[in-house]
């Protein structure tokens, strides 16, 4: 099957849930999937071995950092992203569009593009929809992304219309550059929806996108500080949209709550650098909740982070242990914990979609809602 197609193996009788498969030149994805985010060439502080021990089967890398540091020819030299990382499964790059917009003091965007200081040295650099082309083209990823304006929230109507039009406008120029060559047959180019929280604009921008024609959709522009109320809004009115034959993929959303409300209104693919972020800070997923396991609470506690998990992290190593760790600041903690996060959410989704084959959704939903908020009804 062409590369980045979507097959549809099962719909819920209960929800827009649905299983599926995302085909790739290096494997094929079985969805709804988390894809944990390899920023610079490496999901920080895990080892590719470790990754594909959790589970992991697609990673996410960004256009922008691995354009600025090693920079594309020397990636283009090793052969591509993966083996220049050594990760033999599917990936996905970014075009770099969000992280630009996070750069909002030091960009100015145009007709034309966006040109913007490295957070590096202070450089200066210009992306246009061709040139994110050519640097994921070189990069290498099995799906690349069509390079938009991220609108940040609030966003007056106006504001919001404008960027729309403009991300429109631009996937125009990256569907006509990605097909200049025969990348096609190796690559995937997704589009991606905007138009903030204002319901008609997204309607506008996914019927225009559909008109382009991409082989898959992605839905950007949210987990930016909207209420969450707008961001479910806004999936079940938009993804309604999208044909049933496209992969649906939510860009930058990652918490576990958001995972089964996701999948509940039918997205297949998320990302988000969470688990290993939040684990740097401490801070770990489990089935009974979230914990902080520098609190003193843990000091004393020799039990595993979480009783079902079978991460290393949690077969070799007690709370007590990991506290000990964080507090004397030793480095193995961000790699013993970020592997744990990424296990949970990567094991999760494995749970939602095995609940989906049994038609069983709701009630998983339910029981790990259950479970997941339990230590905070305990001390309420």
């Amino acid at each position: 099957m062409k590369c980045g197609s979507y097959q549809l193996i099962k719909k819920s009788s209960e929800c827009k849930g649905r299983l599926g498969k995302v085909y790739t030149t290096r494997g094929v994805v079985e969805t709804p999937i988390f894809m944990p985010v390899g920023t610079q060439g490496t999901v920080k502080g895990v080892p590719t071995e470790w990754l594909q021990f959790s589970g992991a089967q697609i990673i996410l890398g960004n256009s922008y950092h691995l354009y600025l540091r090693p920079g594309t020819e020397i990636i283009k030299k090793a052969g591509g992203i993966q083996k220049f990382t050594s990760w033999n499964r599917p990936m996905l790059t970014d075009s770099g569009g969000f992280q630009i917009f996070s750069l909002s003091d030091i960009r100015k965007i145009s007709e034309e593009g966006a040109e913007f200081s490295s957070h590096i040295d202070g450089s200066k650099h210009f992306f246009s929809p061709e040139k994110s082309m050519q640097v994921q083209k070189d990069i290498g990823a099995d799906i690349i992304m069509c390079f938009d304006e991220c609108a940040p929230y609030p966003s007056d109507y106006a504001y919001a219309k404008n960027s729309m039009e403009l991300s429109l406008r631009w996937a125009k120029r990256c569907k006509t550059e990605f097909y200049k060559d025969n990348a096609h047959e190796t690559q995937a180019l997704f589009g991606i929806i905007q138009g903030s929280v204002y319901n008609d604009l997204r309607a506008k921008s996914t019927q225009e996108m559909l008109n382009i024609d991409f082989v898959g959709y992605a839905i950007g522009g949210l987990s930016v500080g909207e209420p969450k109320a707008y961001m479910h809004t806004v999936l079940e009115n938009t993804l309604s949209l999208i044909p049933e034959n496209k992969a649906r993929y939510l860009m930058g959303v990652g918490m576990p709550e958001d995972l089964w409300e996701g999948v509940e209104r039918g997205v297949d693919m998320f990302d988000c650098v969470i688990p290993t972020r939040n684990g740097r800070n401490g801070q770990v997923f489990t089935s009974l909740g979230k914990i902080n396991i520098r609190n003193a609470e843990y000091r004393e506690d020799f039990s595993p982070l979480d009783p079902e998990c079978k991460c290393p992290t949690c077969t070799k190593y007690t709370k007590a242990y990991l506290n000990h760790l964080v507090r004397a600041q030793e480095t193995l903690y961000l790699t013993l914990l970020s592997l744990h996060n990424i296990h949970f959410m990567v094991n999760l989704m494995t749970k939602i979609r095995k609940s989906l084959e049994n038609d069983m959704f709701l009630k998983a939903k339910k029981e790990f809602f259950e479970k997941y908020y339990s230590k905070n009804k305990r001390r309420g």
